[in-house]
């Protein structure tokens, strides 16, 4: 014991090791210095001494990495994602993306994770997590999606020193089967678009399918933003969701958005930010005989609404000229699909068709990359995932290797030549 005495007495801000009268061992460790001036100086302890040796290297190794956490009450999961998501992500995020991570850290995280504490939070904690959640019902999706929520807060709570590492970025993410998404074909696009022009505002889904403008393009698009002479439209701004809150002091018994008296509470549409996304997209002929057929049915709506019409200028508007609600705009879409008798498929889908025209007529990909808004560090890898190879396609490239395997259909008869090379002659 004493020789353990004498090895415990070390330098000022040196590390010490001591067996406490409790029966366990101690360690102290200076990793800086606080706020107030004084040394930060940790404190750990194991039941024997080589696991509090241990414990004091792996403190020793973080301060000199500049990996140790900062001093104070240590975060639980629950409260440094509620923080994080409120006083960090809010101010600085689109409303879309905040709604994403709040619903996420509300109904998932916290419930879930919310009692560990922050720096004790393991991968194999977040696995089981995400294991659970599908167990209990929730689609890959919606796990892969949380994933993404705890490993952007968990990068801020390392960047700020709240923890040393990011157990999100080691845990294995919730595997995501990509869905194989199929296209529409030519026939069916005409299918869609006959029965678009029987319908108000049909120019809203030819731009969709021509054009593949995203579903906020195209709600949030503008007549100043629109150049029919030249022949040209720019996009620049995104519809927003709307968003509400009750009116009535949240006593009518129903949700916020069905409230006799709601107000809306987010702005109509935002700017494009990037670069790729304010884009400027020549039109057809065609959509722009379209499109001003389109204008002169608004100014007839316009004459008929009166003083009710709400001029903000949208290409697509309500009857009255207000925005058009998405959940609406989608609901309309599937109708639309049903009442052409073409196979059900998500709206977005009609950006994917959009692509993959481009990709038919040979269009260079960096034309490509400019229609569709793709930023050019991702450029090769949304091409790959929206661009899709088609019957037509295949049939051709086979065609085109038959030719040079086989060559040219014989005359007259319409069989191929026999192969050049077909191995060696059999013996006679």
């Amino acid at each position: 014991m004493a020789e353990k005495e004498k090895r415990s007495r070390r330098p000022n801000g040196a590390s010490s090791i001591y067996l406490g009268k409790d029966g366990k061992w101690h360690g102290r460790v200076t990793v800086g210095v606080r706020d107030d001036g004084k040394p930060d100086r940790r404190h750990v302890e194991r039941k024997t001494e080589p696991e509090v040796i241990k414990a004091v290297r792996d403190l020793e190794n973080q301060r000199d990495n500049g990996r140790v956490r900062k001093p104070g009450k240590a975060w639980t999961v629950k409260t440094w994602l509620e923080y994080w998501v409120e006083e960090i992500a809010k101010p600085y995020v689109s409303e879309n993306t905040y709604d994403g991570y709040e619903v996420d850290v509300r109904v998932h995280l916290a419930p879930g994770l919310g009692a560990h504490r922050l720096d004790r939070l393991a991968p194999e904690h977040l696995e089981r997590f995400y294991r659970k959640m599908q167990k209990n019902g929730s689609a890959a999706g919606t796990a892969h999606h949380v994933h993404r929520t705890v490993r952007v807060a968990l990068s801020e709570a390392v960047r700020r020193g709240h923890v040393t590492t990011n157990v999100a970025e080691i845990a294995k993410a919730p595997r995501l089967e990509e869905e194989d998404i199929e296209p529409y074909s030519i026939e069916e696009i005409q299918s869609l678009l006959l029965e678009a022009s029987k319908l108000r505002n049909s120019a809203r889904w030819v731009i969709a399918l021509a054009l593949g403008l995203r579903q906020g393009e195209a709600l949030g698009l503008k007549w100043e933003d629109v150049y029919l002479d030249a022949g040209y439209l720019r996009t620049r701004k995104n519809r927003l969701r709307p968003k509400y809150e009750h009116g009535c002091g949240d006593t009518c018994g129903r949700k916020a958005g069905y409230c006799p008296e709601r107000q809306q509470i987010r702005r109509e549409f935002k700017n494009t930010k990037s670069r790729a996304g304010r884009r400027t997209i020549g039109l057809p002929d065609p959509l722009i005989k379209l499109l001003r057929k389109h204008q002169e049915e608004q100014e007839r709506e316009r004459a008929e609404a009166g003083e009710l019409w709400e001029d903000k200028g949208y290409v697509f508007a309500s009857p009255v000229g207000g925005p058009l609600i998405p959940n609406t705009d989608y609901h309309h879409w599937k109708k639309l699909l049903q009442d052409a008798g073409v196979r059900d498929g998500r709206l977005h889908d009609a950006r994917h068709t959009a692509a993959t025209i481009l990709l038919l007529l040979g269009v260079p990909d960096v034309v490509v990359d400019a229609i569709m808004g793709w930023e050019p560090g991702g450029a090769a890898r949304m091409r790959a995932r929206y661009m899709h190879v088609t019957g037509p396609m295949l049939r051709n490239v086979a065609q085109q290797v038959g030719r040079a395997l086989w060559g040219p259909p014989a005359a007259g008869g319409g069989k191929e030549a026999a192969p050049a090379a077909a191995g060696p002659a059999e013996p006679n």
